[in-house]
């Protein structure tokens, strides 16, 4: 099966005059039975983040939170005695596990656009934890590029504990990504910029296209274009 969600069917939601953000699942006021999950993928959110505002400190468990910053910068801060800047290029994990208390502000003085991806994990009551990595998103051209796994540990790579992978990637006009998978997995493609073919289906700027039951995800780029990959079982035990 195959699904083209439109870029008009995301959930466009604001949060006073600091945050602008699409959910692509359900997720705070938004509330659609048919639409909770992917597979252990809970929350997709694209988001837009005034200056000098953020999240303040929040709790979380057991949940992966991966957190891609395409443009601008973000300050990280956790319960764990973590403190770092997020500049554009870099992925963030955190694994919540037991609980773990954190804030992502925007302390410059433009905005910041960043993906936020939530994973129920493959076992509940882990210990905290919190990784970051730059990757050089020009270098991705034309192919796909793994940011966070828990598939397999590879160098590079983020490591998360859910059997999924996230990738991202760019493609000149007229390029091609051939992406193998199983029947027992699942994908789901988000167009961050330009226009696709995916799987004959046609697909432009912010739309979703979901995949089940597939062995081959066949991408051609009609025009210059970057994306995201999120690779998931159809089934994962979360304990």
């Amino acid at each position: 099966m195959i699904k083209l969600i439109n870029a008009s069917e995301r959930h466009e939601a604001r949060v006073g005059d600091w945050l602008q953000s699409a959910y692509l699942f359900s997720f705070a006021d938004y509330y659609d039975p048919s639409n909770v999950q992917f597979g252990p993928l809970r929350v997709f959110n694209d988001d837009i983040v005034s200056s000098h505002s953020g999240f303040p400190l929040h709790p979380h468990a057991d949940m992966e939170i991966v957190t891609i910053l395409l443009d601008g910068e973000m300050t990280h801060k956790d319960s764990l005695g973590n403190e770092s800047r997020l500049a554009a290029g870099e992925v963030q994990r955190i694994t919540a596990g037991t609980g773990v208390t954190h804030s992502i502000t925007n302390e410059s003085d433009k905005e910041a656009h960043l993906l936020q991806l939530w994973f129920l994990p493959n076992k509940r009551g882990l210990a905290p934890s919190y990784e970051q990595m730059k990757v050089d998103f020009p270098d991705t051209k034309n192919k796909l590029v793994p940011l966070v796994t828990g598939q397999k540990v590879l160098e590079d790579v983020l490591f998360m504990n859910s059997n999924s992978t996230v990738y991202h990637a760019t493609l000149g006009q007229g390029e091609n990504i051939d992406f193998r998978t199983f029947k027992i997995r699942r994908s789901l493609i988000y167009v961050l910029d330009g226009s696709l073919v995916i799987n004959s289906i046609e697909a432009d700027r912010h739309d979703q296209i979901r995949l089940d039951d597939q062995e081959v995800v066949s991408i051609h780029a009609t025009s210059a274009a970057s994306l995201i990959l999120v690779d998931v079982p159809a089934l994962e035990v979360n304990y």
